[in-house]
C-alpha cells in the first residue's frame, strides 16, 4: 500500500477509488484547459443545443399548418445572426476580464449588487435547466434508437445526472478529457449525415412534396402570423444556451488565458453555428417530418429522422448518429456542472450563498456546488417526467436576462474607462445588449403561459434568499467584532466528567478535568442500581479528591439526567463556563467500533443550543 493511503478509513479508500488521490493546490495551474480540451468542457452545451433547437421551432410552425413550417430557415438565418451578434459581445467580455466575466462579475461590477444578484439567479436557474434539459434532450435521442426504453426516462436521465456528476467530482482535467471523444464524435457524425442528406436532398432524389405527421395540426391557424414566428424564434433561440460559459471561466484556461478562451469562443461559434444552419437546410428535403410531444410513445427526434433519411433505419451510420448524439446530449450537462459550482463560488464569495459553496475539495473542483448541482437537476427531471417538451418552455429566459444585464454592465464598462478603441467595443456591446433584451421580452411574453412565468418568479424569490443570507452574514459579523477597549472577560469555570464506572481511560479524562481552570466534579448516572456501590467505592479509591455526584434516570437515558442536572447549575450561575469532559475509546478496528456507544456525540447534539456549555472528549486507544 503506498505511504499516501496508509491511515485511510474504508471510506478513505473508497473515494480514493471513485475520485482519485488528491491534488495540491500548488498543482492547480496543471489542471488548466487548452483550446482542444476547453471546447468540449465549456462548448458541448451550445453546441448540442442544434440537435433539439430546429426541433423546438418546427414544434411551434406545425400548430399553425403546412404553410408555416416553410418559415423555419428564415427563423434559423434569423437566429444564426443573433449567435453571432452575442458571441462577438461575449468576446469584448473575455478581454476585458481576463479573470473572469461571468454575468454576475460584470453586471455587478458596472451596474451595481442588484443587478448582478438578478443575473447571477437567472444564471443559477439556466444551469439548473441545462443539465435538465440536455439530460431528457439526450435521453430522447436513446429511446429514439430504443423505442422500447420509452418508459423509463427517470431513471435513465437520473442515472446519466449521476455519472456527469461523478466525472466532475474526479477534476476539471479528468472530465475534459473524457468529453474529448464524444464531443468531437457528435461533430464528425453530425457533418457527415448533413452533408450525406444535402447531397440527396438535392439530387435525384429530392421530394416534390413534403408530408408531415404532427399530433396537433393547425391548432394555431388563426393566430397572427407575427405571433407564431416570433413564438418559434423564441423557442429556437435554446440554441444559445451556453455561449457565455466560455467567459465565465476564463482562468480555467492555460496561459494566455483570454486568448485560448477567445479561441474556443470561436471554435465553438464556427462549428455551432455551421450545424443549425446545415439542420435548417436538409429539412425541407425530409420525405417525411414528424413532430410528436415527447411524451408520446411514437416520439422520434428530428435528428433521428435525419440519420435515417441519410444512412436508412437501422444502419450502422444511424446508430452512430443516435449514439454520438445522446453522447453529446448528456454531456452538454458537463458545461452546468463546470460553471454553476464556479459562479456559486463567486456569490458564495461576496456573502450572498452559504460558504461550503466556496470550499473546493481534494480534486480541485467546487464539490458541494457539484452535488447542489445534480440534485436540483435530478428534482426537475423527477417532477416533469424526464420529458424535453415539458421542460423547453422554462429554457433560454434566464440566460437572456444573465445575456441583457451582461452586456449592459459591458456597455458602461467602455463608457466609464473609454481606454483606447473603447467606441467600436461600445458599440458592439450595446448592439449586443439591445439584441439580448428583445429577445429576452420575446421569450417572456409568448413563453409565458408555458411555463416561463415560473422562471420569472423564481428569479426574485432567489435574489430575495441572496439578500437574506448576506444579512445573515452581517448579523454575524457585527456580533463576532471586537468592540473599542473590549477586555477579556473573567468567568468562573467548572468541570464535569461523566463516569459510567472506573478505569483508566476515566483516569485520564479526569487529568485533563482537573487541569482545567476551575472546580471540578464527577458525575455517575445510575443505570444499573448494583453497580453504584461498586463505582463509589473505587472513585474513592482513586480520585476521592473530586467529588462525584451520582444522578438517578428514570428511563434509563445517560443524556437527559446530565442535561437537567447542567440546566440546574446554569440557573445558579448563569455566567459560569461548564465544560462536560467525557473519556471515549477509540478503537484500531472498523468491527470494534461496532462495539462501541458513541456517547460525546450524543451529548454534543443534545447540549448544543446551552450557552457558555463546551463538550470536551478525552481519547484513549485500544489496542
Amino acid at each position: 500500500m503506498a505511504d499516501s493511503e496508509k491511515g485511510l478509513s474504508p471510506w478513505g479508500r473508497i473515494r480514493r477509488v471513485l475520485f482519485g488521490k488528491p491534488i495540491a493546490t500548488s498543482q492547480a495551474h496543471h489542471e488548466r484547459l487548452g483550446p482542444l480540451i476547453g471546447l468540449p468542457v465549456f462548448s458541448s452545451d451550445a453546441m448540442s443545443s442544434v440537435a433539439y433547437a430546429t426541433e423546438a421551432i418546427l414544434s411551434v410552425l406545425v400548430l399553425a399548418g403546412a404553410w408555416a413550417v416553410g418559415l423555419q430557415f428564415n427563423i434559423t438565418l434569423a437566429i444564426l445572426a443573433l449567435i453571432v451578434v452575442i458571441a462577438t459581445s461575449y468576446n469584448q467580455t473575455i478581454h476585458a476580464y481576463p479573470l473572469g466575466g461571468g454575468s454576475y462579475i460584470v453586471a455587478s461590477d458596472n451596474l451595481g449588487t442588484g443587478p448582478g444578484l438578478v443575473a447571477g439567479a437567472a444564471l443559477l436557474i439556466d444551469y439548473i435547466l441545462t443539465v435538465a434539459v440536455s439530460v431528457a434532450a439526450g435521453v430522447a435521442a436513446i429511446t429514439s434508437a430504443f423505442p422500447s426504453l420509452h418508459p423509463y426516462l427517470v431513471p435513465i436521465s437520473l442515472l446519466a445526472i449521476a455519472v456527469v456528476a461523478w466525472a466532475n467530482l474526479r477534476g476539471l482535467r479528468e472530465s475534459g478529457a473524457l468529453f474529448a471523444i464524444p464531443t468531437y464524435g457528435f461533430i464528425a457524425s453530425m457533418v457527415v449525415m448533413l452533408v450525406v442528406a444535402l447531397i440527396k436532398g438535392y439530387g435525384a432524389h429530392a421530394v416534390g412534396h413534403q408530408n408531415i405527421v404532427a399530433a396537433e395540426m393547425g391548432k394555431e391557424a388563426n393566430y397572427l402570423v407575427l405571433f407564431v414566428v416570433l413564438r418559434a424564434f423564441a423557442a429556437g433561440c435554446t440554441a444559445l444556451t451556453g455561449i457565455e460559459a466560455v467567459s465565465d471561466s476564463v482562468q480555467a484556461f492555460k496561459p494566455p488565458e483570454s486568448h485560448n478562451a477567445s479561441i474556443t469562443l470561436r471554435w465553438m461559434v464556427v462549428i455551432l453555428s455551421t450545424i443549425f444552419v446545415l439542420i435548417g437546410l436538409v429539412v425541407p428535403h425530409l420525405p417525411t417530418l414528424m413532430v410528436m410531444p415527447t411524451a408520446d410513445p411514437h416520439y422520434r427526434t428530428l435528428i433521428s429522422q435525419v440519420a435515417e433519411y441519410s444512412f436508412g433505419a437501422k444502419s450502422v451510420g444511424f446508430y452512430i448518429v443516435q449514439f454520438t448524439t445522446a453522447a453529446i446530449l448528456v454531456l452538454a450537462a458537463n458545461t452546468a456542472f463546470a460553471d454553476f459550482p464556479r459562479l456559486a463560488s463567486f456569490i458564495a464569495r461576496d456573502g450572498f450563498l452559504p460558504r461550503p459553496l466556496l470550499r473546493q475539495g481534494d480534486r480541485l473542483v467546487f464539490h458541494n456546488g457539484i452535488l447542489l448541482l445534480a440534485g436540483l437537476a435530478g428534482l426537475l427531471v423527477v417532477i416533469f417526467r424526464g420529458e424535453l417538451d415539458a421542460l423547453l418552455p422554462l429554457y433560454a429566459i434566464g440566460v437572456f436576462t444573465a445575456f441583457t444585464l451582461s452586456q449592459s454592465g459591458m456597455v458602461m464598462h467602455w463608457w466609464r474607462l473609454r481606454t483606447p478603441g473603447w467606441k467600436y467595443s461600445f458599440t458592439v456591446n450595446t448592439i449586443g445588449a439591445s439584441a439580448a433584451f428583445i429577445v429576452l421580452l420575446i421569450i417572456a411574453i409568448t413563453k409565458f403561459l408555458e411555463g416561463a412565468w415560473i422562471v420569472l418568479v423564481m428569479v426574485p424569490v432567489i435574489v430575495s434568499g441572496f439578500l437574506w443570507i448576506n444579512r445573515r452574514y452581517k448579523n454575524i459579523s457585527s456580533q463576532l467584532a471586537i468592540k473599542p477597549q473590549q477586555k477579556l472577560e473573567q468567568h468562573e469555570h467548572l468541570a464535569l466528567l461523566l463516569v459510567p464506572r472506573v478505569h483508566r481511560g476515566i483516569l485520564q479524562a479526569l487529568e485533563y478535568a482537573q487541569n482545567l481552570k476551575g472546580d471540578c466534579q464527577a458525575i455517575h448516572i445510575i443505570v444499573n442500581e448494583k453497580a453504584v456501590p461498586t463505582v463509589r467505592r473505587d472513585w474513592e479509591k482513586y480520585a476521592g479528591s473530586v467529588p462525584l455526584v451520582v444522578l438517578a434516570s428514570p428511563f434509563r437515558s445517560l443524556i437527559e439526567p446530565v442535561m437537567d442536572y447542567v440546566d440546574e447549575l446554569r440557573q445558579e450561575k448563569p455566567d459560569q463556563t461548564i465544560t462536560v469532559v467525557v473519556a471515549e475509546a477509540v478503537a484500531t478496528r472498523p468491527s470494534h467500533k461496532l462495539l462501541q456507544e458513541n456517547v460525546a456525540q450524543n451529548l454534543k447534539n443534545a447540549l448544543s443550543s446551552r450557552k457558555n456549555v463546551v463538550i470536551a472528549s478525552v481519547r484513549y486507544f485500544l489496542d
